[in-house]
């Protein structure tokens, strides 16, 4: 559950769906006169945090006939994901709304299983720009943008500083830096999450579009990763298991073993999520006090981050869309996304918070965050996305364990990709 945790804190809190749901697949005893009022159930992966239930409850206390029932799956996110889609497939009304992972919207439109929304009804335009776009499939929006999320690079500040340096700006400052800084002082160089899961997908894709390339485009439709940018995304990642700045160890680790090896004083760099900021700076932390962060870097300057998050969305059997959609509003307000970051510790997807002087006070990495975010991009979008980072995951694993180089990796990846595009 961390990795949903991290990637937005990210399957949180349930719920779904939108407005301007557009009836498809809708039941036809949805709600007659009533235009499809009435309760709802939302759900949503477990590890919930503490702020939403109060939420809730003020909704259900201002709407009492149109109450809100939360169900909580799995932590895993697989398990999550399957226990969603065997519902959604079933055509049980079981779920009206769903809160789910970024990466699955594409695929959940694909299937049918959530329903297109009308853009009009929600304010995308006060939405963080990139974010909205992990709620569109095919030109249309299916989703509405709850929590997002983007990686930064952590650093010792206190070493950076002793050593006269800066933090790293570009993959050759970050290589050299981690390569003959980190060593004087024991630590590793460089860590992310490489362990063969959705977090090393993550990882690969903010290597490749860093580098100006991309895995797939045109929603899936075609696969791109056989590129010069591709292959140098691959080859940063190669070489720094090569030259040693990326330990072995490295290689085992997910978001929580890499924060704790940053948390514990054993790392000069980390890429990681927003959340390991207030972790890391908690009584008790070994850095506490003695971290930055920043964008992160890229072959000449700022790299690209891939979005995490959750988003919001209606399932095409929705028994009441007009008050999900109402919940869905709700949800998304200026003062309830306030409150997913003060109370949730999540990074909201209302842009104008990122400028709040108090809240920039109380949470100084904002102006950081908002940066990654506006230049952030989506995960492979495929009808088939479960399919296609298992590839990416393969794959990977194979080029930092040095069996295969980055040109041998691309061209495996975009075989292997082309395979499943060919199978929608």
């Amino acid at each position: 559950m961390r990795w949903m945790r991290a990637a937005g804190r990210a399957l949180l809190v349930g719920a779904v769906v939108l407005a301007g749901y557009t009836g498809l697949g809708a039941r036809a005893d949805a709600g007659p006169a009533s235009e499809g009022r009435g309760p709802l159930t939302l759900v949503t992966a477990g590890d919930l945090t503490n702020y939403l239930p109060p939420l809730l409850e003020d909704w259900n206390e201002a709407h009492p006939e149109e109450r809100v029932t939360l169900v909580e799956l799995p932590d895993s996110a697989d398990e999550t994901r399957a226990q969603m889609i065997s519902e959604l497939r079933s055509g049980r009304d079981r779920f009206d709304v769903l809160n789910i992972d970024v990466a699955w919207t594409s695929e959940f439109a694909a299937a049918g299983w959530i329903s297109p929304l009308r853009r009009e009804r929600f304010p995308l335009d006060a939405f963080l720009r990139p974010v909205v776009e992990t709620a569109t499939f095919d030109g249309r929006l299916y989703a509405v943008p709850y929590v997002t999320n983007a990686g930064l690079l952590y650093y010792r500040k206190d070493i950076l500083d002793r050593e006269g340096e800066e933090a790293p700006r570009t993959w050759d400052e970050l290589a050299r830096q981690a390569r003959t800084i980190a060593p004087k002082y024991g630590l590793d160089g460089y860590a992310g999450q490489f362990l063969p899961y959705e977090g090393l997908t993550v990882n690969v894709t903010e290597a490749v579009h860093s580098a100006g390339g991309s895995i797939l485009r045109d929603d899936g439709a075609r696969v791109s990763v056989d590129s010069d940018e591709a292959r140098a995304g691959l080859r940063f990642l190669a070489d720094g298991v090569r030259e040693g700045w990326i330990s072995r160890e490295a290689l085992g680790y997910k978001e929580e073993e890499s924060r704790r090896a940053f948390q514990d004083g054993r790392l000069l760099f980390l890429r990681n999520w927003p959340y390991v900021y207030a972790d890391a700076s908690a009584e008790g932390s070994k850095v506490a006090g003695r971290f930055g962060a920043v964008p992160l870097p890229g072959p000449d300057g700022p790299g690209t981050s891939v979005l995490g998050g959750s988003n919001l969305a209606v399932s095409s059997h929705a028994r009441h869309p007009a008050s999900a959609a109402d919940l869905i509003s709700y949800l998304t307000s200026e003062r309830v996304q306030r409150q997913v970051l003060t109370k949730g510790s999540l990074p909201p997807v209302r842009a104008a918070l990122y400028e709040d002087p108090e809240l920039v006070r109380a949470y100084p990495y904002l102006p950081t965050l908002r940066r990654s975010l506006l230049s952030a991009v989506p995960r492979p979008k495929s009808p088939r996305y479960d399919q296609v980072s298992l590839a990416v995951q393969a794959v990977a694993q194979d080029l930092l364990a040095l069996r295969q180089t980055p040109e041998q990796a691309s061209a495996r990846l975009a075989r292997e990709l082309g395979t499943i595009s060919r199978s929608d």
